[in-house]
């Protein structure tokens, strides 16, 4: 794994390191991911996959997808803007929508209604696009919990974001000081 995943070349992420314990977990998880991601347009996941992140703290995958938001979606000042309060941020009705039903995924799960499902469907989510998102939000909380329940700090190559949008995606666990080799 080690071989297979350095980013940057030279160096090992430290979620590598991580599910190099269980090789046979990694495969699992990214079968099941790719499931997952399968009818979801890059955008809808990355916004997703941030936002669960980001309400649980988790700094490594609050990094990784805002950084994947920032370069393929959002751009950088939209991203940051989106971090600090996606209610203020230039995304759509439907978007702002599918943020507030996954940060409830993400913090209290049982507090969802059919009021929030209602709403969704107000915005032309199907009721497949529902549950594609709720397994998104599910599997990035799983991820990201995982991750900071052994303590795997966020790499160090996260420093080279533009100093606001990192202050914004780092919400929990600080980026490791040097980079893992």
């Amino acid at each position: 794994m080690y071989d297979k995943f350095q980013d940057p070349p030279g160096t090992v992420p430290n979620y590598v390191k991580v599910f190099s314990l269980r090789p046979e977990m990694w495969n699992t998880y990214l079968q099941f991911i790719g499931n997952v991601r399968g009818d979801m347009d890059l955008r809808r996941y990355e916004l997703v996959a941030t936002t669960a992140a980001l309400a649980v703290e988790s700094s490594y995958c609050s990094l990784a997808h805002g950084q994947t938001l920032r370069d393929k979606a959002l751009g950088a000042a939209q991203t940051e803007a989106f971090a600090r309060n996606y209610a203020e941020s230039e995304l759509t009705p439907a978007e702002k929508a599918m943020v507030a039903y996954v940060r409830k995924i993400a913090l209290r799960a049982s507090a969802i209604t059919q009021a929030d499902i209602d709403e969704l469907h107000g915005h032309g989510f199907s009721d497949r696009e529902i549950l594609d998102i709720a397994l998104a939000a599910a599997a990035r909380c799983f991820f990201s919990k995982l991750l900071d329940a052994v303590g795997a700090e966020p790499d160090h190559h996260y420093t080279e974001l533009e100093p606001g949008l990192r202050a914004a995606l780092t919400v929990g666990r600080a980026i490791e000081t040097s980079p893992s080799k």
